[in-house]
């Protein structure tokens, strides 16, 4: 396919074929919320331990943010829906030895391939998207992508709790293996190949280098920040047994290094462009202004979104005692608010704009989240969080496919593998940031709240009372249960649930904060309607290549 073509699938088949894509996205999605639920299993039958368990969890995380640039643009050249498959395919792999692994170690290396190839999967299905669908169907195909991104992060806790405590964990790996194979059989038979057959050949090893080494030091440092101490090492700190050296944290080192292998990937890629050498990324999309700002607003809006998910399953469980397959059922209404929306946004979208329909999802996100920070306490029940779960779900569906689009509408169709992976690492980044933030204003504001209330307790030491507050934040609030099964600290018991409650409300109340801060920077995007350069309309009302820009 020359550059700025495409090859689309004809009648039901693209739509069948949109189905198998998003089961991929979907597999992809779950992984990074599946194991949540299931660590506590995994730490008994493997006997791992807390830096292994650790691991385990974020791993994934780090190896899949750091590499999706790269594979966003190696798609364009070596095909995007071949990509796919051999994605979907290191994926399989990946579960089944994770499925099988005998030992800690083993099931990390797994996880970090698994990471591999949800990597080459995210950005690839934007593309296949991008190249196959266009017009008012291209609304409603990232109107699915949308939910299907929203949707499944809820369901991972479900799956993963059903699965832990009907089967046994190693299921919540095994089950992609069937599926996989579905997605495989599924793109080859329905989705047609694209990729950017005017593309220079050759590949920017360099470029890759720096960038996977620059994202993967961001990242690592933001996921890592909390427990690895932000500035100082904590003390007795060690790595798979061998011990850190130095009294700065590593966190410190991540991120020195990597926003330094981002300077220079920016300055390295900058040369090769001017040169007009194959380059890993090609800057002067950032001259396209919906690209740009759309990117931005992205990141943003993603610091505020997921971050809740981190919070609300911790109090699920440790406050509100619901079982690890009954938090999972709690958080459904945010799957489907997701899925609702995906019809609904591509409907609207075409009416009022893609742009609109971004800040409606934001402010739904934003009175979903606020509501959340406003109405938790220690006895409130999934009837309170529900309605506010599913107003929050609608407005995900509706941010995250339209800004999408937003952030697409005027990348050249032969660079839309670089534009997809650039706009995964923003939300991937700002996800991160997200997590790292909210998760700091949740134990700070733990400790600070039950320390406070111990002080009335006059039978309990200092030594005992600062025991006590660290033994919840360390076990995030899971030694709760046991504090009150004793009648002897049932007191205590209760104080920390109100602490852990109000804790869960003020990290809800920052990312309505941040939320609200994307929904500011959604004005940079301007009116969302399309006009064409040439003074020809777009027919999708997105932009279509080069050919139409949003609106200065």
């Amino acid at each position: 396919m020359s550059s700025g073509a495409a090859v689309t699938a004809t009648g039901s088949r693209r739509w069948v074929g949109l189905f198998f894509i998003s089961l991929g996205v979907a597999l992809i999605i779950v992984d990074s919320t599946i194991v949540n639920v299931a660590i506590p299993s995994i730490i008994s039958d493997l006997g791992i331990d807390s830096t292994q368990a650790q691991w385990v969890q974020e791993i994934y995380t780090l190896i899949f943010a750091s590499l999706l640039l790269m594979w966003g643009r190696l798609a364009d050249q070596w095909g995007r829906r071949r990509l796919f498959v051999i994605g979907v395919l290191v994926f399989m792999v990946a579960s089944l030895l994770a499925a099988r692994s005998a030992d800690g170690n083993l099931l990390i290396l797994a996880r970090a391939l698994q990471g591999v190839g949800g990597a080459m999967m995210l950005p690839t299905s934007l593309s296949l998207l991008n190249a196959g669908f266009r017009g008012r169907d291209r609304g409603i195909a990232f109107g699915i992508w949308g939910a299907t991104i929203g949707g499944t992060a809820a369901l991972g806790p479900l799956l993963g709790g059903w699965l832990t405590t009907s089967f046994s964990w190693r299921w919540a790996f095994g089950i992609n293996l069937p599926l996989g194979v579905a997605v495989v059989i599924g793109l080859l038979l329905l989705v047609p190949e694209s990729k950017d057959d005017d593309a220079d050949r050759g590949l920017d090893w360099i470029g890759a280098l720096l960038s996977a080494v620059g994202f993967g030091g961001v990242v690592f440092g933001l996921i890592e920040g909390r427990n690895l101490g932000w500035w100082r090492a904590k003390d007795d700190l060690s790595f798979f047994g061998a011990g850190w050296p130095w009294r700065i944290s590593p966190v410190v080192v991540a991120f020195v290094l990597g926003v330094a292998a981002l300077a220079v990937f920016v300055a390295f890629e900058r040369g090769r462009n001017r040169r007009h050498r194959v380059a890993m990324l090609d800057l002067s999309l950032f001259g396209i202004r919906s690209f740009r700002n759309g990117n931005i607003a992205a990141a943003i809006v993603s610091l505020g979104e997921f971050g809740i998910i981190f919070a609300l399953p911790l109090w699920f469980q440790n406050v509100a005692g619901y079982s690890a397959f009954q938090t999972g059922l709690a958080l459904l209404p945010l799957a489907a608010g997701s899925f609702v929306a995906s019809g609904l946004g591509a409907a609207l979208g075409q009416r009022r704009g893609a742009i609109f329909v971004v800040r409606v999802g934001i402010l739904l996100e934003l009175v979903g989240v606020a509501g959340l920070g406003i109405f938790i306490r220690p006895d409130s029940t999934w009837l309170t969080t529900s309605p506010l779960l599913f107003v929050y779900g609608i407005g995900v569906g509706f941010a995250t496919a339209q800004l999408t689009g937003v952030v697409l509408a005027d990348v050249p169709l032969a660079r839309s593998g670089q534009g997809s992976g650039t706009q995964s690492t923003a939300r991937q980044v700002g996800s991160a940031l997200g997590i790292a933030i909210l998760g700091t204003v949740l134990f700070a504001s733990l400790g600070s709240r039950l320390d406070d209330t111990l002080t009335g307790f006059a039978q309990l030491g200092a030594e005992q009372r600062t025991a006590l507050v660290a033994a919840v934040k360390d076990s995030a609030g899971s030694i709760i249960p046991s504090l009150n099964a004793d009648p002897r600290t049932a007191p205590i018991g209760a104080a920390a649930e109100t602490a852990f409650s109000d804790a869960t409300r003020y990290s809800a109340l920052t990312a309505a904060a941040f939320l609200l801060i994307g929904l500011l920077a959604s004005r940079s995007l301007g009116s969302g309607r399309a006009k064409s350069i040439k003074g020809e309309a777009s027919p999708d009302g997105y932009g279509v290549g080069a050919i139409s820009r949003s609106e200065e």
